[in-house]
């Protein structure tokens, strides 16, 4: 998929959805970039060391059950609008349910995606703040392959997170 389809199909809906003080231009950089390091925007199920798709995180934001879909159901700043949404989805607001539907209803990944961001405190990085958006990304999403990384696996995927991240900026006519 390419960052116009997503922002068609996913980005700009879930944001519609959501109320309009989680929409920005942050938001959306944040977002798209996250989505770009995680899943290139061609897997919504994690690659494992197989080179299948059969890993535990699903969706181009690649959410764990017990992860990050547990912490949008559960937490204060986010609980009641994933509630509200899967309602009005038709998904059970359970950790196993938001999975499974999640493997296929990209703009429920963009939502789920936006609210992790809305737990964390503080405002959104500014879009030119390609370390700030890291810092926040290691925060929310805490990929292992970082944290177990070497020095040299910890410096390639920042570099790869600093060429999304322009990525996106380009695409968005940002600086």
């Amino acid at each position: 998929m390419t960052l116009e389809e997503v922002m068609a199909s996913a980005v700009r809906p879930a944001l519609a959805w959501l109320p309009p003080k989680m929409t920005s231009s942050e938001a959306y950089v944040e977002m798209l970039t996250i989505s770009l390091k995680e899943s290139l925007l061609k897997h919504r199920r994690q690659v494992t060391s197989s080179g299948k798709e059969d890993g535990p995180a699903v969706s181009f934001w690649q959410f764990e059950r017990a992860g990050g879909i547990t912490g949008v159901l559960t937490h204060r700043s986010s609980a009641d609008l994933a509630q509200r949404f899967c309602a009005e989805r038709g998904i059970e607001a359970s950790s196993m349910a938001v999975w499974v539907a999640m493997q296929a209803d990209d703009m429920l990944g963009a939502v789920f995606a936006r609210l992790l961001l809305w737990t964390e405190p503080g405002a959104l990085p500014r879009v030119t703040d390609t370390e700030a958006a890291w810092q926040l990304y290691l925060r929310a999403w805490r990929p292992g392959a970082y944290t177990r990384g070497t020095p040299a696996k910890r410096a390639q995927l920042r570099a790869e997170w600093e060429g999304h991240h322009r990525a996106v900026r380009a695409f968005l006519g940002l600086p």
